[in-house]
């Protein structure tokens, strides 16, 4: 519940407290406080039985947890029946990082396939510098661009 609360900031807040309510009253603060967050705790608790009791015998697994976006994405994706799992281990970022950069830098292996585009399966050669036109030439007309 308090997970975020740092011991700083509880002796803090415990230092607050003391000279809020004063010594003498503290301990009544502090029982006040706790059957607050039980009755509170019961009141939902209850809460849940009578929607899993109204929702019937099919919705019986349900939690409420599941609801939270983070917890439900998490629980679907640990699901053995879709097989994600065995696409994400398949997957190795590094390895593909490494095959991006190589291209990229032109390192692959077969550079002399690379340059010609037809033999390579489509690949482009980013480090061919493009034919400077002849200050002659003029560049295509389309007529429908116009």
């Amino acid at each position: 519940m308090f997970n975020d609360i740092g011991p700083l900031e509880l002796v803090a807040l415990i230092v607050l407290a003391v000279l809020v309510f004063g010594p003498d009253k503290l301990p009544k603060v502090i029982q006040d406080v706790t059957r607050t967050i039980r009755k509170i705790r019961e009141f939902s608790e209850s809460a849940k039985n009578d929607i899993r009791d109204e929702l019937g015998p099919e919705f019986k697994d349900f939690e409420f947890e599941d609801l939270n976006p983070k917890t439900f994405i998490r629980k679907q994706l640990d699901n053995e029946d879709l097989g994600l799992k065995e696409i994400r281990n398949g997957f190795d970022l590094k390895k593909e990082m490494a095959e991006v950069t190589d291209a990229v830098h032109s390192r692959d292996s077969d550079t002399s396939s690379a340059s010609s585009a037809g033999s390579s399966g489509g690949r482009i050669d980013m480090t061919k510098k493009p034919e400077t036109p002849d200050p002659d030439d003029r560049p295509p007309f389309d007529a429908d661009a116009t």
